[in-house]
């Protein structure tokens, strides 16, 4: 029975302390660190050997762009980068036309909010991923602000564009010597959450969110394989027969041994030849079984159940390649809030800026387009993240100053060190980044030449101030209502989808490739629900959500998919194993 009432929320916590507290560095953080110095640095150096440092701030619109798709298989990673590519150089275009067109600030700061919102939509339909729309939007707006004329635009996007294809070659480098390594930290960060959520099976709040992020973790393990394309792979397939393991430990947690899923994980991340998993039915030590799985007949014994249960489980797999995805379009529709709140957000913090008199109004902007997450709640923590960050990183740009200006060379290595250190510290937490962010864009200003540092700190802080102040306001003026709603048609989605994955097990003619539609479909959805229920929990001024539903649905979807799980033979019949398990080796 639904616990909505309503009565609207209109009081809630709002975290400070929370909101800046440290989390565990990225395993790969050294990754989008290593690429955006190797991107920046040759463009960079080479214009200062030429005398002409002040045309870098276009250099490194383009070289930017190997911060995007660490995460990404490479077959994906360069469509992805292209695409992010051509990104930047549509919204430097329109900047640089702009800025050669008008110097009236106020029309200048209304174009740099209408591309902060679209840049924002699109990186959130397409789910580009971090840094989002961030870098682009700052790019943009900065540029919109730098005085040229239209002849000098098409010699600043050539520029843009060169090191931007330097940059695609940079984020591409590492696929010859581990052509499969995103998808091998996909498949480990499964293992790893399957394992937690095993160890901590016993129920209460810490075993829910355990549960919440391994299924996460297990999907977005799926999609990463999904991407990788439809050239067969033995490697590939491997790490899918992994995956499918963690989706057994998620089915039936006490039944799991922890420790081997993290043996997996760990042998995955290296580099030697991914662990064999074996068929799950043998760790149990069955007797022959008429019953030993899909495909098999009576006289089938286990040892022909591993080779056709590999091939069933990447059955499921084929078909969901075959899906046709959904068009982008279908899914403008929930952004709507948050593209009005950036506009609105972003145009206001430019204008009261102006207002106050700052020469650069794009910073306040930029922080008020920063801000924009799933919810208000999540919008008010990166606004606490974004000024705390930027007012160490003040004081950090205060230090370095000295060093910054002893000439073109030493200006250069110092922003090449404050990218090193953002991309490796906003893992952490995303005003730990903040903090070499903020000394990275006021150096970025010095390139045309040296500035009063006193006048670059004072405006910082105040425009800071602005674009959080009023980027939250424009936050919690436009509601998102329809949050609620989505909740509705997600917990309906899980109900269709659980219901045909309990049809599908109940059927005894259905086939593998059925079986693993149905019960990937499932998970997803739950998925899905969780994100959409976690999102709109952070929203204000709307009807109470129907959370007992959103718990039942899902304890009745991870019910079902248990049982599809052993109805596909991954996991034998209550009570037809003995104690005796099976082990592995878990070594490549």
């Amino acid at each position: 029975m639904s616990s909505a009432t309503p009565t609207p929320t209109r009081a809630r916590r709002l975290p400070v302390v929370g909101a800046l507290r440290l989390g565990r560095p990225s395993d790969v953080w050294f990754k989008p660190a290593l690429s955006v110095v190797a991107a920046v640095a040759p463009p960079s150096l080479l214009l200062v050997a030429l005398g002409r440092v002040d045309l870098a701030a276009y250099s490194m619109a383009g070289s930017l762009c190997a911060l995007y798709g660490h995460n990404r298989p490479y077959a994906a990673r360069a469509k992805l980068l292209a695409w992010v590519l051509l990104g930047m150089l549509g919204g430097l275009a329109v900047a640089l036309v702009a800025a050669s067109l008008t110097r009236n600030a106020v029309v200048l700061v209304t174009v740099g909010a209408l591309l902060a919102a679209v840049q924002k939509v699109v990186c959130d339909v397409t789910r580009v991923g971090p840094p989002a729309h961030v870098i682009l939007t700052f790019v943009s707006s900065a540029t919109l602000f730098v005085p040229q004329t239209l002849g000098q635009v098409p010699g600043h996007l050539a520029l843009a564009a060169a090191a931007g294809a330097w940059a695609w070659l940079v984020g591409m480098a590492p696929a010859p010597l581990r052509p499969h390594g995103p998808e091998r930290r996909a498949t480990a960060q499964a293992l790893n959450a399957a394992a937690a959520y095993a160890e901590t099976a016993r129920g209460g709040e810490e075993g829910a969110g355990a549960r919440s992020a391994a299924y996460a973790a297990v999907h977005a393990a799926w999609q990463t394989l999904l991407a990788a394309g439809n050239r067969p792979s033995t490697t590939r397939r491997a790490l899918e027969r992994l995956v499918v393991r963690a989706e057994v430990a998620l089915a039936a947690p006490a039944d799991t041994d922890p420790a081997r899923l993290r043996d997996w994980a760990r042998a995955v991340r290296g580099t030697g030849r991914v662990p064999r998993t074996g068929d799950p039915r043998r760790e149990g030590d069955a007797p022959h079984r008429s019953d030993a799985g899909p495909g098999l007949g009576g006289g089938a014994s286990l040892r022909d159940a591993g080779p056709l249960r590999e091939r069933d489980e990447l059955a499921g797999v084929a078909a969901e390649r075959a899906v046709t995805p959904r068009p982008l379009w279908s899914r403008l529709g929930p952004l709507a809030p948050v593209a009005v709140r950036t506009a609105l957000g972003c145009a206001l913090a430019g204008y009261v800026s102006l207002a106050l008199g700052a020469d650069r109004p794009y910073w306040a902007l930029v922080t008020a387009a920063s801000l924009y997450q799933a919810n208000v709640t999540l919008t008010w923590s990166r606004a606490v993240q974004r000024v705390v960050g930027n007012l160490v990183g003040v004081l950090l740009f205060a230090a370095v100053t000295p060093v910054a200006q002893l000439g073109p060379l030493a200006l250069v290595l110092c922003i090449l060190a404050c990218n090193f250190g953002a991309e490796a510290l906003i893992g952490r937490n995303y005003w730990l980044g903040s903090v070499c962010v903020t000394p990275l864009a006021l150096l970025v200003t010095e390139l045309p030449g040296y500035q009063p540092t006193g006048e670059l700190v004072a405006d910082r802080v105040v425009d800071t101030l602005i674009g959080a102040l009023v980027g939250f306001a424009a936050a919690v003026a436009v509601t998102n209502r329809r949050a609620g709603r989505r909740v509705e048609r997600a917990l309906t989605a899980v109900d269709r989808a659980r219901e045909h994955a309990a049809r599908v097990a109940a059927d005894p003619v259905a086939g593998p490739a059925a079986l693993e539609a149905a019960r990937r479909g499932l998970a997803a959805a739950v998925v899905d629900l969780r994100a959409t229920a976690d999102a709109a929990a952070g929203e204000w001024w709307q009807r109470a959500l129907p959370q007992e539903r959103v718990v039942l649905a899902e304890q009745a979807a991870h019910r079902t998919l248990a049982a599809t799980v052993r109805r596909q033979g991954l996991l034998p019949d209550p009570g037809t194993t003995s104690t005796h398990t099976h082990t592995e080796d878990a070594s490549p």
